[in-house]
């Protein structure tokens, strides 16, 4: 070989060499590089900063005297409570006097089941009534000056409605009196049913007092077997006939109907005798307004509504009276009670109601004894009139139509005159409840802090508000402050949509045979 050739294969191979160890020394420093690294993350953590302590709040969290669901309350004191001066608190407190009864013999039951779980109220008052009926069972009182005094050291008033609305609504009830007879003939053939034995609800023995009326209720069939009960319209047409359940017969179902939204009733029989009937269970199905009905249907005007104007109707139009009653699938079975014609009705407290003082109120919501202070207008002397009403009853009752922090009903007594009066209400009132001392929210609210104070002129107008206009155009919307910042939000354009293009085909590319290298 030449000499010249040997010198270019000699520089080529030293090129190639030199090529091959600097591959290998990059290779290596770049494993390095990363031991380097994996070592630092494995074996030399960063430095943990200390955690920020937590931020305290502005406000404390200070337990509430009491909470109703869907209320809104504000307490008052004895001067701004209108219409308080003017009542018969001597009255009011005969009939608090009455509720306590039941209620000191709770607290007896409930002090040697001190720790049972099943003796915590879960209603907002409580237990806290046990300290003013306490009280009130040791003073007889005879002067009104005195039972004044008795409410205004043992309460608190506190003026309640639903939220967002500043005023309850009251209507009234009555306890009817009917013609009947103990046996059924032409004349007398509407049965007045007691409770049947296969009637269920869970969690309640079959033969206990008063079952609730709300909720489901079943009949049982066999052991085992639950179903929902009959209907308005299935018991109508019979289906608990024969069974020996009949109390007694009226003459028309009309009467039935309104003694079973009563929620009871006195029958006078020929022979002068009488039988007093209360509440005892219902079929589950929820109540349902005739009253609305009508009104929905254009039949009365909703001024015009009363009792009376559905009891003419319903005798005008037996068929429709018909269809009307079986639109209310709600029943109601009654049990006799052992009571005299001066009695008035047992409410759901278990005593005897007091005409123009007892009320019947939520009772998922409140505890029977609350007293309520009502105050408004209502048309008690006749249907146009505007008697004020100012009156402190007391909760003893209960009715299913009955829902809501602020919802009573007015109880009149017996008769027809205290149905008139009662069938007419369907108004606006407002309600103060009378809390006891025990939970006087003021207490608790002395020891919230004042809020931060309100920023000055100057910063409020470095960060001005933006207000969304309430109209659509700019030219409708009202005059501003010109200092007033003001964002009108115009239409929103909708995106124009994507245009619908078929992909193009792109045309295939002739395949290159390409041949094989021959070794």
């Amino acid at each position: 070989m030449a000499p010249e050739a040997r010198t270019k294969v000699f520089l080529k191979n030293s090129a190639t060499a030199l090529c091959a160890c600097a591959v290998v020394l990059s290779s290596f420093s770049l494993g390095a590089e990363a031991a380097r690294r994996h070592h630092r993350s494995h074996h030399h953590h960063a430095r943990q900063l200390p955690a920020a302590p937590l931020r305290a709040l502005p406000y404390p969290q200070l337990p509430l005297p009491f909470e109703i669901p869907g209320a809104q309350y504000l307490p008052l004191a004895w001067a701004d409570v209108k219409g308080w001066e003017d009542d018969d608190h001597l009255a009011a407190y005969k009939t608090f006097r009455a509720s306590c009864r039941p209620i000191n013999a709770q607290n007896g039951a409930a002090e040697s089941k001190a720790f049972d779980s099943k003796a915590f109220e879960p209603k907002a008052l409580g237990a806290s009534l046990s300290e003013p009926c306490r009280a009130a069972k040791t003073l007889d009182l005879a002067d009104d000056a005195k039972a004044k005094t008795f409410f205004e050291e043992n309460f608190t008033p506190l003026r309640i409605s639903r939220l967002g609305e500043p005023d309850g609504f009251v209507t009234g009830y009555y306890e009817p009196v009917l013609e009947g007879s103990r046996t059924q003939t032409d004349v007398y053939n509407v049965p007045v049913y007691r409770r049947p034995s296969n009637l269920f609800v869970r969690g309640y023995k079959q033969d206990s007092v008063s079952l609730p009326n709300k909720g489901p209720v079943y009949r049982k069939i066999g052991r085992r077997k639950l179903v929902p009960y009959y209907d308005r319209g299935e018991i109508e047409d019979g289906k608990i006939a024969g069974r020996g359940l009949e109390i007694a017969w009226l003459k028309d179902p009309t009467d039935l109907l309104f003694a079973q939204i009563q929620g009871s009733a006195r029958i006078k029989f020929e022979d002068g005798s009488s039988v007093r009937l209360n509440y005892d269970a219902y079929n589950g199905y929820p109540y349902t307004a005739v009253g609305r009905i009508l009104i929905e249907r254009g039949i009365i005007p909703k001024e015009e509504m009363s009792m009376q104007k559905i009891r003419e109707w319903m005798a005008q139009n037996p068929d429709g009276a018909k269809e009307l009653r079986r639109a209310n699938r709600a029943y109601i079975f009654f049990r006799e009670v052992n009571l005299s014609d001066k009695d008035e009705a047992v409410g759901a407290q278990g005593i005897p109601l007091t005409a123009g003082r007892s009320i019947a109120v939520d009772k998922s919501l409140h505890v029977y004894g609350t007293p309520f202070f009502i105050e408004g207008e209502l048309p008690i002397e006749s249907e146009r009139a505007k008697t004020p009403f100012h009156r402190l009853m007391i909760a003893q009752d209960t009715g299913s139509a009955i829902i809501g922090p602020a919802r009573a009903d007015l109880f009149f007594g017996a008769g027809a005159d205290a149905g008139r009066v009662s069938g007419r209400l369907r108004h606006p009132m407002r309600f103060v409840m009378l809390v006891p001392k025990s939970l006087d929210p003021g207490p608790r609210a002395a020891k919230l802090p004042i809020p931060d104070p309100r920023p000055s002129e100057k910063i409020a107008k470095l960060f001005p508000q933006t207000v969304p206009a309430k109209t659509a155009t700019p030219a409708a919307a009202a005059p501003q402050d010109k200092n007033e910042t003001v964002a009108i939000a115009g239409p929103v354009p909708l995106p124009v949509p994507r245009p619908a293009i078929d992909p193009a085909s792109e045309p295939r590319r002739p395949v290159k045979n390409r041949p094989h290298r021959q070794q």
